[in-house]
């Protein structure tokens, strides 16, 4: 049976939007397959880690009838890659394995029973769904991913905390030391505030898949599991348990000492002063004074960089010291050209915000230098 024919193009576009989840090695081996469901001229790929599941259906052609079948989702990649994009492919079937054919190649592939692939068994309770346009959930994404936890034992911290509430879809993410908060408007009211921790590699999936569109992405939340649904795509993923630290309460209030400035004039200087920064602290020393930011650093080996930024401020004198990478972190996923960074003295946290986004919040945490 010839499940499909297609062009080379077709088929690795629909195996790499699902493949991004498998893992090479994994104590079950047929987590490193994909399912492959045939229907008619449409083939519905699914992979799974048991604790993300992602699904697409393509219209690629062969025979009429039904299959179901699991093969290597990385060997079936890698193999199409290795083929030119504008070659036909065909994909068939006999017995247990798989045949590959594209021009005069020809690869066969082991299968393993489709009954035997274990996929996610989706929650009852899922909340109302609500949209937003995928560029927009993008955006949202890549403001604040940077700050999340990687590997804490606060295990709350390892992930993004989603709030849909009124018109409100909101996103934090902190790590302990910094907080990054970022905010849109839904189109229609949630009927009810709906509220989740999606864990770190369901978010740098959603990156990967997210594309710079205005096509809606539609979003489910239960108690245990999140679905969104884009572009032919459907995406289940289990969330992460806890409660998630009061942001609110980390966020400074009434800051008296603002600073106005290039965004890339200040991302530059720091990247200059972080070359001479010490390899296990990173920290930068930030005097500002009205009318100047000067920005220094230095190391065990008695280097030193100093750099110099003109700004809009009229405040306080402030000595304060930061871990060189959180500045950086923000400032490089951010696209706005003028921010504002508000002060209280060198022992309060830092507030950074966005003039042109108001939604947007970035705090972070002062170090002893």
């Amino acid at each position: 049976m010839i499940v499909l024919k297609a062009a080379q193009s077709q088929l690795l576009e629909a195996l790499q939007s699902v493949a991004g989840i498998v893992e090479r090695r994994h104590t079950l081996p047929i987590l490193a397959n994909v399912l492959l469901r045939k229907n008619g001229e449409s083939v519905e790929f699914t992979t799974s880690d048991l604790e993300i599941q992602v699904r697409t259906t393509a219209s690629l052609g062969g025979d009429a009838g039904e299959l179901r079948t699991t093969v290597g989702a990385r060997k079936l990649i890698d193999i199409l890659r290795a083929l030119p994009s504008d070659q036909v492919v065909s994909l068939g079937s006999t017995g247990n394995k798989l045949t590959l054919q594209g021009g005069k190649s020809r690869f066969t592939l082991q299968t393993l029973p489709a009954d035997d692939f274990p996929l996610v068994n989706e929650s009852v309770d899922f909340g109302p769904a609500f949209a937003v346009p995928q560029k927009t959930l993008r955006d949202l994404v890549n403001q604040v991913h940077f700050a999340m936890a990687v590997h804490d034992i606060r295990y709350y911290l390892n992930g993004i905390l989603f709030i849909a509430e009124g018109n409100t879809l909101t996103l934090v993410a902190t790590d302990g030391h910094r907080l990054a908060l970022a905010q849109s408007t839904l189109e229609a009211a949630v009927p009810s505030r709906q509220e989740v921790i999606l864990p770190r590699k369901t978010v740098l999936e959603l990156q990967r898949l997210l594309h710079d569109a205005d096509t809606p992405i539609e979003m489910r939340f239960a108690s245990n599991q999140a679905k969104f649904g884009f572009s032919g795509m459907e995406f289940v993923t289990k969330l992460v348990e806890g409660k998630f630290p009061d942001f609110n309460r980390v966020i400074p209030k009434n800051h008296k000492n603002i600073v106005a400035l290039g965004r890339v004039p200040l991302l530059a200087a720091l990247q200059r002063a972080a070359i001479l920064t010490s390899e296990k602290f990173k920290g930068v020393r930030l005097n500002v004074e009205p009318g100047v930011l000067r920005i220094s650093s230095n190391n065990a080996e008695q280097e030193e960089a100093k750099e110099e930024l003109e700004v809009d401020y009229n405040g306080d004198a402030i000595e304060i010291g930061f871990n060189v990478t959180y500045l950086i972190d923000a400032l490089a996923n951010i696209s706005q050209e003028t921010l504002r960074i508000e002060l209280q003295d060198s022992a309060a946290s830092a507030l950074i915000t966005l003039p042109d986004k108001p939604g947007f919040k970035y705090v972070v945490m002062p170090m002893r230098i």
